[in-house]
């Protein structure tokens, strides 16, 4: 059985109840759970001499092209794919262009 509720935010979110405790999963806490968020610009692959002899001011050529969308990732699944952006104090930021279907994240995992 379970109840909905409407959440700190205005969404709708569901209490589930453990059918076999009895306990009630608050969905305030689940949508509090912090998770780590990537971003992942590309991709090189190097023998181990190249990589020996990498030093400041190397640079590594990527599997990615200027403009190609770069892979938003949730414990190593793609979620979406956006593009960089600059922010405010010259920090960068990622706008999210494409949101992956549920169905493609199956299967790339």
């Amino acid at each position: 059985m379970s109840e909905t509720t409407e959440g700190q935010d205005g969404e709708e979110g569901v209490d589930a109840k453990d059918a076999e405790t009895g306990s009630v999963i608050d969905s305030s806490v689940v949508l509090s759970i912090p998770i780590v968020l990537n971003v992942e610009v590309g991709k090189a692959t190097l023998k181990l001499r190249e990589l020996m002899a990498v030093a400041q001011g190397t640079v590594l050529e990527l599997d990615r092209s200027e403009g190609d969308l770069m892979d938003i990732k949730v414990n190593d699944s793609v979620i979406a794919k956006g593009e960089v952006v600059t922010m405010a104090g010259s920090k960068l930021g990622i706008r999210v262009l494409e949101i992956v279907s549920p169905l493609e994240r199956i299967r790339s995992a």
